[in-house]
């Protein structure tokens, strides 16, 4: 007990040298800001702490500061092994901060993938200066790297901008065979059965993204909004 108290403390220490986000913060800008000072927190917990340590911390620890700064740290050295307590303290933790730490966290773990490669390819493909050219290196990605969510949920993104939505609901579903905790591609899914004139679908695929993230509450408007017109209600 006294060593996963020192392990708890040395996170935190680290945590809190960066400036702490404050209720209302757009923690997007806000981690824009600190990244000078997130250099020394990520030195820290590449030094001294497990994945395995920093998922027992986010699912453990009593303190809402420790959660925080776990769940921060799995952004920083977290692989697709932590993507299910993240994905449980997204939606079971009772920290407004953990859970949205829990979401960034998730999205930095889903373009890295499996291999430093598979998210070097992706960055690739998506820097390419027209859609064209970044759906076909999108095609070489999972064609090589065919267990690689992300690349799917990328390529659906540009699908559904395009208009192609059949194509971009099929890379949606593959997404979430391979990742069923990805909420991005089940509410992206649900926009693209919104274009094709499919309200059902819509409906099923937007709950399926809320359950998954309870925090998109945005989608609560689109969902009530989808069952009175269905008659659900």
């Amino acid at each position: 007990m006294h060593g996963e108290g020192k392990v708890v403390s040395l996170l935190v220490e680290a945590f809190l040298k960066l400036p702490q986000p404050r209720l209302g913060d757009d923690l997007d800008l806000w981690q824009a800001g600190v990244q000078e000072a997130a250099r020394e927190f990520r030195e820290v917990v590449r030094s001294l702490y497990s994945e395995g340590t920093l998922q027992r911390l986010l699912l453990s620890a009593e303190e809402p500061l420790s959660r925080r700064a776990a769940a921060f740290a799995l952004g920083i050295v977290g692989q697709m092994a932590s993507n299910p307590a993240l994905a449980q303290a997204l939606s079971d933790d009772g920290d407004d901060q953990v859970r949205r730490f829990s979401a960034d966290s998730l999205w930095e773990i889903w373009f890295r993938g499996d291999a430093p490669e598979q998210a070097r390819e992706l960055r690739q493909a998506l820097s390419l200066p027209d859609f064209s050219q970044q759906i076909a290196a999108l095609d070489d990605v999972v064609r090589e790297y065919p267990s690689f969510a992300e690349a799917y949920n990328q390529r659906a993104i540009l699908n559904c901008r395009r208009g192609q939505h059949v194509a971009a609901v099929a890379d949606c579903e593959h997404v979430l065979r391979l990742n069923p905790h990805h909420f991005g591609a089940a509410s992206g899914m649900g926009q693209c059965y919104l274009r094709m004139n499919r309200p059902h679908a819509a409906l099923r695929s937007f709950s399926q993204a809320l359950q998954i993230n309870p925090n998109l509450t945005h989608l609560n408007d689109t969902i009530q909004s989808l069952k009175e017109a269905l008659g659900e209600v």
